[in-house]
């Protein structure tokens, strides 16, 4: 029984502490677009100067980069 005289108190304290968290990762916007970042990975930008794949693809052997690392 005495040590339900710590733990409640404890209980609250760490529930006290997780709505605090909570409501300043609510007003720091931390919700405000939850589909945005799931989005943004199917329509991720293309790198202009990347040809390798479109070569491949084509049927086009890619040329080999100095700058490439060897293949392991």
């Amino acid at each position: 029984m005495p040590a339900l005289y710590v733990m409640i108190p404890a209980a609250l304290l760490i529930v006290a502490i997780a709505i605090y968290i909570f409501f300043w990762a609510v007003d720091s916007g931390q919700y405000d677009d939850l589909d945005g970042p799931a989005h943004s990975i199917l329509f991720d930008d293309q790198d202009p100067n990347h040809k390798a794949a479109v070569d491949e693809a084509g049927g086009h052997p890619a040329k080999p980069d100095d700058k490439a690392p060897p293949h392991a």
